[in-house]
């Protein structure tokens, strides 16, 4: 039986957004959840930094899971390492990419919002798609690695308070012309762990992301595999302290019982 599993890559928690579209397609598919708990977050590191890090890190991972497909369900990694990652690994790799395209076909005021990290708004990756799908509309940015410690905090099940929520969407609304976002694209693979605070921040704004669009780009590719396992994981850390270990029930819930350290 082919027990080879999906692997999804991320800095820290912020890819199980991915996970749960992929999962909800794929619910037989074994997966292996690897967070970078040592490396994080990737949101305030340099390109280069990220650049040198990730195709070691997924080599190893590769080499220890032998998986069929990997998804690097990160906007900052996928932005700035997804072609050498591509170039050095022999098997398919899925990046994640700010949703600019379906937040142009929504917006209805013409202005979007991107909320990303620090690094990814800067990539001019995202002037590539801000030019090629969104050329008629305003596309506003704003780098958050708050944010990214929120979503994390969430899924320890420590409280943040909701006027943080709006402090951060603040940096897009208070831009000139931010008044006119009705569209906000969530550029980080945290963000959607928090949007039901974000929408009750901005009442009348719709968040998108990439999560949906991942997971059918992994079932067109996995077209034609068997799964032997019943939808089971493994989640692995680069550091396995409290603080990831806190995170165990969070990570069962989505199907993770099992917790290593790389």
């Amino acid at each position: 039986m082919d027990t080879r599993p999906i692997l999804f890559f991320d800095s820290g928690v912020g890819g199980l957004s991915i996970v749960g579209p992929a999962r909800g397609a794929l619910p037989d598919a074994p997966f292996v959840y690897a967070a970078d708990s040592a490396g994080f977050p990737y949101g305030t590191k340099s390109e280069a930094e990220i650049a040198a890090r990730v195709p070691v890190l997924l080599g190893r991972l590769a080499e220890r899971y032998r998986p069929r497909l990997i998804v690097i369900a990160c906007n900052t990694a996928s932005t700035i390492a997804l072609p050498v990652v591509r170039a050095a690994l022999d098997l398919p790799v899925v990046g994640t990419v700010p949703a600019i395209k379906p937040a142009a076909a929504l917006s209805v005021t013409r202005t979007i919002g991107v909320l990303g990290t620090e690094a990814t708004v800067r990539q001019a990756y995202v002037d590539d798609l801000a030019a090629r799908f969104a050329g008629d509309c305003t596309v506003l940015r704003y780098g958050s690695a708050a944010l990214v410690e929120m979503a994390e905090a969430k899924l320890h099940g420590r409280a943040v308070a909701p006027d943080r929520y709006a402090a951060v969407l603040d940096g897009l609304f208070s831009q000139p012309g931010g008044e006119r976002i009705d569209v906000i694209v969530n550029a980080c693979t945290h963000f959607p762990l928090v949007e039901a605070e974000l929408a009750m921040a901005a009442p009348g704004v719709r968040f998108v992301d990439g999560g949906p669009g991942i997971a059918r780009r992994i079932v067109h590719l996995m077209q034609g595999e068997s799964w032997s396992g019943a939808g089971e994981g493994t989640a692995v850390f680069t550091r396995l302290g409290d603080e990831e270990r806190a995170l165990a029930p969070a990570l069962a819930a989505r199907g993770f019982a099992r917790i290593e350290q790389l």
